[in-house]
């Protein structure tokens, strides 16, 4: 999601790596040897913050020291940040589920680009205002989506604690089976609870997703008799000839998904097909 703004605003004007791929889970990611060396060789490096990458903690300090490291969430204002009683106090990493929260980091990618190279700075401006006017669009289009459902449907589980600024910005109660973080297993009470809820509000569907094991997922789908949406891009884009290969693409991917499979429509999921 990161390297998609990095691509979209530097433009021509910016050469742009990214190091984790379609279904992969920065929860668990360690940087390889050859990682290593494209991080020495960058000028520029953003990451997420909030703990997302949190086995890369130390290696950003040391990057830090000799060059540009930047955590894309730095410039959002705490208080618009979520927060959960079992973090010990810190935030949810998952802020591009907001797609206004979003926005936020596009305007850091810019100012940092910006002062690295001062240059470019009106052509970084150029794109990230034409993008912030597609973000826009698109917070909208989430918006109308979600309004189809009646509120007591507007209940998304899914396999990990991914989507709360998802929930908060389009008016969705948030289960996830696992948590926050992937780097742990389901509990029993966590299953149990997730089956009670399903049956409580009749739902008709509930979600895995594209980066985290389905185990606990299916076992729930199995004891509620809730039917397994399509996979969700929670953690990571699709691949790059997929619609749910850009950030845009992703997040239209999910609300489409969701709705239509709330509503108990067969959906075709379009991040699993080729682009038009």
């Amino acid at each position: 999601m990161i390297a998609d703004i990095a691509t979209i605003v530097g433009g021509e004007n910016a050469e742009v790596t990214a190091l984790m791929g379609p279904g992969v889970d920065p929860h668990l990611y360690q940087p390889t040897a050859r990682d290593q060396g494209k991080l020495r060789a960058a000028q520029v490096v953003f990451y997420n913050g909030l703990h997302l990458e949190g086995k890369m903690v130390e290696t950003f300090e040391t990057l830090a020291k000799s060059k540009t490291v930047v955590a894309i969430s730095h410039d959002i204002p705490e208080e618009q940040l979520l927060s959960w009683k079992d973090s010990a106090g810190m935030h949810d990493p998952h802020i591009w589920f907001d797609v206004r929260l979003w926005q936020q980091a596009v305007r850091t990618v810019e100012k940092t680009l910006s002062e690295v190279n001062t240059a470019h700075e009106p052509n970084y401006k150029l794109r990230a205002d034409a993008y912030l006017k597609e973000l826009d669009e698109l917070d909208a289009y989430c918006r109308k989506r979600a309004s189809e459902l009646e509120q007591p449907q507007r209940v998304l589980v899914t396999s990990h604690d991914a989507f709360h600024y998802f929930g908060r910005a389009y008016g969705f109660q948030v289960v996830g089976i696992q948590g926050i973080s992937t780097d742990s297993e389901a509990g029993l009470k966590a299953i149990t609870d997730a089956v009670d809820l399903i049956k409580e509000f009749k739902l008709r569907a509930i979600f895995p997703e594209t980066s985290v094991s389905r185990a606990a997922i299916e076992r729930v789908a199995q004891d509620s008799g809730a039917n397994l949406g399509p996979e969700l891009y929670s953690d990571a884009l699709g691949s790059p000839d997929t619609h749910a290969g850009t950030y845009a693409g992703m997040i239209r991917t999910n609300i489409d998904n969701i709705v239509e499979s709330l509503q108990g429509r067969a959906t075709k999921s379009e991040g699993q097909g080729q682009k038009d």
